[in-house]
């Protein structure tokens, strides 16, 4: 707490729009351009020159169609849909920018642990150690039906397997090679020491990986683990695996809540509570006046489509408000899709009762996380508030227009949270790890599971499974 500067990420998607309903109407959006490299790689160069620690993607390997058992309203709104695969954009905004991070979100439900501990160690080594990995389970049951699966794994069951899977990446990571296996000693023709490359030898209920890892040590080894669930089950696997935890809510006391719970998670896991970095999604809609910002807010509100913010709650809870009664009060309701979502709305707020319409207008403008309207001083001023009264480090930055809210940002709230000591002047060199945890921090901490695996001798064995639990 205190008068820590905070992390700034941006938060996007490689589709149209995320998550405000109707932003591709905008007048000054540039959505429509993302399948053009030079407006991610022009959004990187202007991230970087403000100083912003990252961005974040998002992704789903599904599609909602959901609401009134159709994808029809999320195709009309260009709800996450057409989507791009976001991990082939980060080499090319890394080439043009030295400092920028890149949080990147993919499925472990729908990727192997072999394949995809490659995509990252990749990515690590071609970004000079700034990349990321937001941990997702998936919840999309057409993901599920496209991908192989017929039905959607159950939660829980989608959590248990996480634990496997992280234990397996962490061996590929940090245990398969050695720091000098690499020796491109001419002499001997030898490029790589065998006998400082290990096989894991994993065999688990849900994963058979017997083999080596593909790739020689990256900058980070594990990349910066990110990690979004709010349930029960997503809480605990946050303790005990991310260093960066994004959480959705509505107001800096509800957020709190939130933030105890992950840092208790932590400790509960035997880590250092505050080495979970965590950050809540916001939306900032600034212009020189209250009155001004105000004004620009109800005109992207005119936006916003009904049906695009309900097909985007279908699709993340799994529930259907088509048929409801706008004005109808929405009551908890057990689903196996986003679940999180359901509680934030039903039980984080016990003294609201939504609506279907209340829903949809709450999303409608920035999705999930609450929206600040104002001048520089008074962004600021919220900013600093939810900071200290949430406990938090940072802020993940969703927008009305891309990458137009971004601009308007950082042209007119930047200037005063660097004047108010807000936000870093300037990069400290290093990875992303660092930028985080601080110089020399270059890999995992030592109280994260990762670490257990981490530096053993020539010949020893695998880590027991026990150990990265």
């Amino acid at each position: 707490m205190g008068d820590r500067p905070f992390k700034l990420f941006a938060f996007d998607v490689q589709a149209p729009a995320h998550l405000t309903a109707g932003s591709w109407r905008n007048a000054d959006d540039e959505g429509h351009r993302y399948t053009d490299l030079s407006y991610w790689t022009e959004t990187a160069k202007l991230l970087e020159q403000a100083r912003f620690d990252g961005i974040f993607l998002a992704d789903t390997v599904g599609y909602h169609d959901v609401y009134a058992g159709s994808p029809d309203a999320a195709m009309r709104d260009a709800a996450q849909f057409p989507i791009n695969d976001p991990t082939l954009l980060v080499s090319g905004m890394a080439a043009v920018t030295e400092h920028l991070g890149f949080g990147v979100t993919s499925s472990l439900t729908y990727e192997q642990p072999y394949s995809l501990a490659r995509k990252f160690s990749t990515l690590d080594h071609l970004t000079g150690g700034r990349v990321g990995w937001n941990i997702v389970t998936s919840y999309s049951e057409s993901a599920a039906r496209n991908l192989g699966l017929g039905k959607q794994i159950p939660h829980d069951e989608r959590y248990d397997r996480a634990e496997e899977y992280m234990r397996v990446c962490y061996k590929l990571w940090e245990y398969s090679w050695q720091d000098d296996a690499v020796v491109r000693d001419r002499e001997s023709a030898t490029y790589v020491e065998p006998s400082r490359v290990r096989e894991i030898q994993h065999s688990g209920q849900y994963f058979q990986v017997p083999g080596f890892h593909l790739c020689e040590p990256s900058p980070q080894r594990t990349p910066v683990l990110f990690q979004a669930g709010a349930s029960s089950k997503g809480v605990a696997f946050a303790g005990s695996h991310a260093e960066a935890v994004f959480i959705n809510t509505m107001t800096p006391e509800l957020t709190r809540r939130s933030v105890d719970k992950v840092r208790q998670a932590a400790a509960d896991a035997g880590r250092d509570p505050r080495s979970v970095q965590i950050t809540a999604l916001i939306t900032v809609v600034v212009a020189p006046t209250d009155e001004q910002a105000q004004e620009k807010y109800e005109s992207y509100l005119r936006s916003v489509s009904y049906e695009g913010s309900l097909a985007r709650f279908a699709g993340w809870t799994g529930i259907d408000l088509s048929g409801y009664d706008p004005e109808m009060p929405l009551r908890y309701v057990e689903t196996d899709a986003s679940r999180s979502l359901v509680e934030m709305f039903s039980k984080a707020d016990p003294s609201r009762t939504w609506t279907p319409r209340q829903i949809a207008e709450f999303l409608g403008i920035g999705g999930t996380g609450a929206v600040i309207v104002g001048s520089p001083r008074t962004v600021a001023a919220e900013l600093r508030r939810w900071r200290d009264v949430a406990d938090i480090d940072g802020f993940n930055l969703s927008y009305t227009s891309k990458p137009a809210s971004w601009r308007e940002f950082i042209d007119l709230a930047l200037p005063e949270l660097r004047r108010q000591e807000l936000v870093k002047e300037d990069y400290e060199r290093g990875t992303l790890r660092e930028k985080l945890y601080g110089a020399g921090r270059n890999l995992t901490l030592p109280d994260h599971p990762a670490t257990a695996v981490r530096g053993l001798p020539a010949g020893a064995a695998q880590p027991a499974e026990g150990a990265l639990v």
